[in-house]
């Protein structure tokens, strides 16, 4: 018998282990096997008992709505939905009493039972959306394969610093950001950056802590702090993200406090009128008061909101898509108008140097010389661009010092005790008194045909200028249109490149209004003047430069995979990719979730004016009240849920 007995106890310990872990429904179930004793003690003409089982069965089921409801009134003095569910269910108590109709009595507890459950069962959605949000926090490795001296060992991922060097084998973690500089593998980074494929890495390719190696083996160089990984700012900004109340909820949370007190007097005066204006008796003016304070209750208004934006929330992590707060999900999905910096993003950034042209008087290595000098303090990609070229012509250079750069225009510094510049015509050219026909014209042709153009300066004299020429992204042109298609009205460009080269650009992807030759307070100030039409706008860039404009918009976009630290600090949405399809998915998540909350809040109303044309009618008993209140909040809460899977 004892092998039986035990597979028949094994499912109970299992149920039993999971309301464990669940209190609030652990709270419920006591509450409702109570109040089934107490019911059939009744029916065996049993009262003394069930009125002994029916107060502990209220203070099972009632304690923590009456714990934080009697808080919110000592703490805050303000009334809230909680306080007037445990006022309903002891007024049906004291009714009961007073009539001696025991029955009304079971009625409150289970108030207080469906109650409970409601509570449990958001709860349970609430965590379901927590946990899909807090899965990214368990792909942080705890330790990593040093390499030292040729030998390795594990040491704790908090203690790596830049310039280690890590081993991660087959199959194991990728303990911290860094990039491959021996071995060749597939990544799998859907965690991180929502890609379904894994992707090939070899030498010089960029990896993040969190993603998962695959078949090879690879030897990392750490590039950044682990504490400043592409993990740990997603980990940062999801805790953010939850603990920030977005400006529809704040409005909601006052609403029903207010909402509380309205109720709470209207319920008074449906005790005192009816009987003086309908000669209604006593017990069924306060039994219908009762049933007032239950399904005017907003508890489905309450849950109308939030669980629709951290479902959001969570979804868009899963996609690789970071929603700073719960206020940047809704402004994306009311966006009008977005603007785009050019290079990084509505191109690939991966700049290459096309032509050089030598001013008379000047070298070819002095051109190289300087403007490698000049860019490797740069963190431009024109400027990286060049640096790399300047390499691979195997040309050393010496240092440059004293180095300026002004944002928008070009870089200068002292390179072998001589003034140098490098950066646009207008910067490069005052600097000089001697130019070159020839030159000019050359740099109008290149950028005719959509390059951009480097000068490059030394003290009084011109040493010539550099091509550099960037590949739109493929997908831009496709991406714009779908964004038209979801509703976007205007869709800008904003680069600080040449007219020419700016019109190119737009032209193949397809945008609305081109605004070319901008510095950073220009990019602002155009912000701006969507923004006085009346326009909600969004923002999509990558580098430092575009950081006030993210700042200004209404909701700031960064790329999240070549962004500068800058730009994302200053965005409230980060791609974490560079995979612009994924702006077409925020903005329609943002629509969904504001589509899902008018739809909750539609029929949280719907459902109170019903129930209470019910009650005024007498069409209603307390605990039909109760179910239907509080199965409206249930579904409301439910139908939030459905931003975590992707489709309409």
């Amino acid at each position: 018998m004892s092998a039986p007995m035990s597979a028949l106890s094994l499912p109970r310990l299992r149920l039993f282990g999971r309301l464990q872990q669940h209190p609030e429904a652990l709270a419920a179930a006591v509450c409702g096997l109570l109040i089934l004793l107490a019911t059939l003690f009744l029916h065996w003409n049993w009262s003394g008992l069930a009125l002994l089982i029916l107060p502990i069965a209220y203070g099972v089921g009632g304690y923590d709505s009456a714990k934080e409801g009697l808080t919110t009134l000592i703490q805050e003095k303000e009334l809230d939905v909680d306080l007037l569910m445990i006022v309903a269910a002891l007024g049906a108590a004291g009714l009961g009493l007073w009539r001696h109709e025991y029955a009304l009595i079971i009625d409150g507890a289970v108030l207080i039972l469906i109650f409970s459950i409601s509570g449990a069962l958001e709860s349970y959605a609430m965590q379901r959306t927590d946990r899909s949000i807090r899965g990214l926090m368990t792909l942080a490795a705890d330790t990593a394969r040093l390499i030292e001296a040729g030998q390795e060992k594990m040491i704790a991922v908090s203690a790596l610093k830049l310039g280690d060097r890590v081993l991660v084998k087959p199959g194991e973690l990728i303990p911290t950001d860094g990039r491959v500089i021996e071995g060749y593998s597939s990544v799998n980074q859907a965690a991180i950056t929502g890609e379904s494929i894994p992707v090939e890495k070899s030498l010089g390719d960029a990896v993040y802590g969190g993603t998962l190696n695959g078949a090879g083996a690879l030897t990392l160089e750490i590039d950044r702090s682990p504490e400043s990984s592409l993990l740990q700012r997603v980990i940062r900004l999801v805790e953010q993200a939850q603990t920030e109340t977005p400006p529809s909820q704040q409005f909601i949370e006052r609403f029903e406090r207010a909402y509380a007190r309205i109720i709470v007097g209207l319920g008074v005066l449906l005790i005192v009128l009816p009987p003086l204006v309908w000669n209604w008796d006593w017990s069924t003016t306060i039994y219908r008061a009762l049933i007032f304070l239950v399904v005017a209750s907003p508890c489905a208004l309450m849950a109308a909101i939030m669980p629709v934006l951290l479902s959001g929330i969570a979804n868009g992590a899963r996609q690789g898509i970071l929603f700073k707060n719960g206020a940047q999900l809704e402004t994306i999905g009311q966006v009008e108008a977005i603007a785009f910096d050019k290079t990084g993003t509505l191109t690939t950034g991966n700049l290459q140097v096309t032509d050089t042209q030598v001013a008379p008087g000047a070298s070819q290595l002095q051109l190289l010389q300087m403007a490698a000098a000049l860019e490797s303090r740069s963190e431009h990609p024109i400027g990286a661009a060049i640096v790399a070229f300047v390499q691979q012509q195997q040309i050393e250079w010496v240092e440059a010092t004293q180095v300026q750069a002004q944002v928008g225009k070009g870089i200068s510094g002292k390179v072998a005790q001589q003034q140098g510049w490098a950066g646009k015509a207008e910067f490069v050219t005052q600097q000089v008194s001697h130019q070159s026909l020839d030159v000019q014209k050359q740099a109008a042709a290149w950028e005719q045909s959509g390059k951009t153009v480097i000068w490059v300066a030394r003290t009084d004299q011109l040493l010539g200028i550099i091509a550099v020429s960037d590949t739109i992204r493929p997908e831009a042109r496709q991406m714009v249109q779908r964004l038209k298609q979801l509703g976007i009205k205007t869709v800008v460009m904003l680069t600080g490149d040449n007219e020419q080269t700016a019109q190119q650009i737009a032209e193949a992807v397809g945008v609305d209004q081109v605004y070319a030759n901008l510095l950073p307070e220009d990019k602002v100030n155009i912000i701006k003047k969507l923004q006085r039409r009346g326009q909600k706008v969004a923002m999509v860039g990558d580098g430092i430069n575009d950081a006030p404009a993210l700042a200004q918009a209404s909701v700031g976009i960064a790329m999240g995979a070549a962004g500068s630290d800058i730009a994302m600090e200053a965005a409230d949405i980060v791609l974490m990719t560079d995979r612009l399809e994924k702006l077409a998915v925020a903005v329609r998540l943002g629509q969904r979730s504001q589509r899902v909350i008018k739809q909750n809040l539609v029929f949280a109303l719907g459902c109170i004016m019903v129930l209470l044309i019910a009650n005024f009618a007498s069409q209603i008993t307390l605990p039909l009240g109760v179910i239907g209140h509080e199965g409206s909040t249930v579904l409301v809460t439910l139908s939030g849920l459905r931003l975590l899977r992707n489709g309409n």
